[in-house]
């Protein structure tokens, strides 16, 4: 069930897009300075593309500074989580070695009660 709302919810997205794509596609210039700039340092680039290009483009330059943006803040999160996985890691294999350490028992009574249940 869930599938087929996703599917539903992927078309309609797609045809939004298409949508978009035709009422857009007058071509516009994209220059990289003002003209009065442009002319004062000669970079004159420009280039022609339908404006649904540009939309989209603006769109997933976006996002990709977003995931960028998060995931530098995330650094630190990312850091301490892998320090205290190391610390637990350490930390099990002490706590193996001293149970290993302690399995002789002295006492017959304690043995008894030190005991795993399934045996």
């Amino acid at each position: 069930m869930i599938r087929y709302i996703r599917l539903l919810l992927v078309v309609l997205l797609g045809l939004g897009l298409l949508a978009v794509a035709l009422a857009n596609r007058a071509p516009v210039t994209l220059r990289l300075l003002p003209e009065s700039l442009s002319e004062l340092t000669g970079l004159t680039f420009a280039i022609d593309l339908p404006l649904f290009l540009v939309i989209f483009a603006g769109i997933v330059v976006g996002v990709m500074i977003g995931f960028v943006w998060e995931w530098l803040r995330e650094m630190k999160h990312r850091s301490t989580a892998s320090t205290k996985a190391r610390e637990v890691s350490r930390l099990e294999r002490e706590l193996a070695v001293m149970r290993d350490a302690s399995t002789v028992p002295k006492d017959d009574v304690l043995a008894l009660l030190e005991r795993p249940k399934g045996r």
